[in-house]
């Protein structure tokens, strides 16, 4: 059998099936990544409270619970802007904790409040600085979906708003070291915020692996009609 294939179509071809191809092993590990991500939910969930040190390792440590006592520093707190909770806009609202016996602090977050209609008001987010002993969740920093340059950027005075949390720049403009991660306060403590800390759901690896099937199954198809189409030209 004499095949014939001219050079747009083998260029062609080849563009289409690599990428076919690659979004094929591309949900493969995104499989791998949501198998690693279920594990470490469900090995957090069944362990004790956490007690805090200064090398704490957070991929180890992601949605563990821990209790910390110390104080709020509540004079210098950061609003998080551009977080949208049940369609609405809004802040969360991150208080430095000072933690008895470490050298370190963390932002603790004490949930979300609404923006409000004219946005050089911000929210009454006072607290009492009073010796206190909490409960939460570690967990990774708030995101937001598009990441501008100089979101990082703290604005000026108390309470800052901030779009995009770096510990490092914060920990500058307070004058002290924080943690790389914060504690979302559970929701059984007082001095918080509407808090929905149930951890988002995701597409199970099964499903990933799923869709990988069908980008290798279009690849496979694509390479038949391709060889079938060349026999037709000859």
């Amino acid at each position: 059998m004499e095949l014939k294939f001219s050079t747009f179509s083998i260029v062609l071809y080849l563009v289409l099936v690599t990428l076919l191809v690659s979004l094929g092993f591309w949900q493969l590990d995104r499989a791998e990544q949501k198998k690693v991500f279920v594990r470490q939910q469900q090995l957090s969930a069944d362990k004790s409270l956490l007690k805090l040190s200064e090398d704490v390792d957070l991929e180890g440590t992601r949605y563990r619970k821990t209790e910390i006592t110390g104080r709020y520093d509540s004079s210098y707190q950061y609003l998080i802007d551009n977080q949208i909770v049940n369609g609405r806009a809004g802040y969360f609202v991150m208080t430095p904790f000072k933690i008895d016996g470490l050298n370190q602090s963390v932002l603790v977050n004490r949930g979300w409040v609404a923006l409000n209609k004219d946005r050089r008001v911000l929210p009454d987010i006072s607290i009492e600085t009073l010796n206190v002993t909490i409960t939460g969740r570690i967990n990774y920093f708030p995101v937001v979906g598009i990441r501008l340059a100089g979101a990082e950027i703290p604005t000026e005075g108390w309470p800052s708003v901030v779009q995009v949390v770096d510990s490092q720049v914060l920990s500058e403009k307070l004058g002290y070291v924080l943690f790389p991660f914060q504690i979302e306060l559970d929701k059984s403590m007082s001095d918080g915020y509407s808090r929905d800390w149930r951890k988002k759901s995701v597409m199970p690896p099964e499903k990933h692996v799923a869709y990988a099937v069908q980008w290798f199954g279009l690849a496979l198809t694509l390479t038949v009609l391709f060889i079938g189409f060349s026999r037709k030209s000859k």
